[in-house]
């Protein structure tokens, strides 16, 4: 399949399939000069990449699991987490934020539960970026 039927076929552009290529990602069938091509897997690989990023993989993560097509499951495990933490301080932001929204307060700069989310979100640079308390 050569690059722009991979293109059209994925949505995913031809400068992005280029770019996954030089980074190893992906291989073309094609030598130099000739238009590339790709083997009839390359959506799937291209779903995994996507997989990976969507799950905060970088590109040189994604491409180590590729290289054999094993997976690292304590890397898993730990990026797993490290979603769990995220999702948990999301769902914080978006409480205190609601609680903003409504809030008695004339200013929501004066309310005592928006004022600890600033505190948190500031601190939240640190090591305690996964816990993230609005109540009292």
């Amino acid at each position: 399949m050569d690059i722009a039927d991979v293109a059209k076929r994925t949505g995913v552009p031809a400068s992005t399939l280029r770019y996954y290529e030089k980074k190893g990602l992906l291989k073309s069938l094609a030598g130099r000069g000739q238009r590339r091509q790709f083997a009839a897997d390359v959506a799937d690989r291209l779903a995994l990449i996507a997989l990976g990023q969507a799950a905060g993989f970088s590109l040189d993560e994604v491409g180590a699991m590729l290289v054999d097509l094993q997976v690292d499951r304590q890397m898993l495990m730990a990026k797993a987490d490290e979603l769990d933490a995220r999702i948990k301080r999301l769902q914080a932001m978006s409480k205190g934020l609601r609680h903003a929204a409504q809030c008695p307060e004339k200013d929501h700069l004066a309310c005592p539960k928006f004022q600890r989310l600033m505190k948190l979100s500031a601190a939240g640079l640190g090591k305690n970026r996964g816990r993230i308390a609005l109540t009292r």
